[in-house]
C-alpha cells in the first residue's frame, strides 16, 4: 500500500497534476519555454518616473502546461522583465514540481566533493540541485534526515544547501507541513 500511495505522489504536485517530468521544461531553451507561456503585459505601478506610468514593461508569464505564473515588474524595459520573467519561472519549475530524486543527476554529480554538496546560491547549480533535495525530501515524506541518507549527503549538508535561499527554504517546510511535521528553523 505504502508503494501505491508513493507512486501517486509523484503526480500530485500541490494542487496540480503532472504527466510529465520537470526535465521536459527545464531543459528548453528561453526561446523554446517562452513559446510555452501565455505573456501578458501591463503598465506596473509604484516608483519609476514617468516613463513607467507610460509603457507597459511589466510581464507575467503564465506556463500553460504547468499553470505557473510568475511577474517582473522591476524595470522600466520590458525585454529586461521579460528575462527576469523567465529566470523566475526556471526557479519556479524546480520549487514547485517533484519527480523522483535523482542523485546521479549531473549537475548533482558535479557539486560533489568529498561526500557534501559544495555549490552557492549563485551556481547555475544551484536550483537543479535544489530540485532534487526537495524531490527527497517529498520522496521521503518531509523525513530530513532519511532524505539526506537518499541522496549520499549528510543531513546538515542538506540544511544548508536548502537553506542558501530563502524559497527553497519555505518550500521544504511547506513539504514538511504537507506530511505533519513541524518547520524547520533557520
Amino acid at each position: 500500500m505504502a508503494n501505491a500511495r508513493r507512486s501517486s505522489l509523484w503526480i500530485a504536485v500541490g494542487l496540480r497534476i503532472m504527466s510529465q517530468p520537470r526535465s521536459t521544461w527545464t531543459q528548453l531553451s528561453d526561446e523554446q519555454l517562452l513559446a510555452q507561456c501565455a505573456v501578458d503585459t501591463y503598465r506596473a505601478s509604484g516608483p519609476g518616473g514617468q516613463k513607467r506610468n507610460k509603457t507597459s514593461s511589466a510581464v507575467r508569464l503564465r506556463h500553460t502546461p504547468t499553470g505557473i505564473i510568475v511577474i517582473a515588474e522591476e524595470s522600466r524595459s520590458q525585454h529586461e522583465n521579460r528575462a527576469k520573467a523567465l529566470r523566475r519561472l526556471r526557479r519556479a519549475l524546480y520549487l514547485q514540481l517533484r519527480e523522483p530524486p535523482n542523485s546521479q543527476d549531473e549537475s548533482w554529480q558535479s557539486a560533489m566533493r568529498d561526500g557534501r554538496v559544495e555549490v552557492t546560491h549563485r551556481d547555475p547549480r544551484y536550483w537543479p540541485i535544489v530540485g532534487i533535495a526537495l524531490d527527497a525530501l517529498y520522496s521521503e515524506e518531509g523525513r530530513v534526515r532519511d532524505a539526506a541518507e537518499r541522496l549520499g549527503i549528510t543531513t546538515g549538508n542538506l540544511l544548508q544547501v536548502l537553506e542558501m535561499d530563502p524559497r527553497a527554504w519555505q518550500q521544504a517546510n511547506v513539504l514538511r507541513a504537507r506530511f505533519g511535521h513541524k518547520p524547520l528553523k533557520s
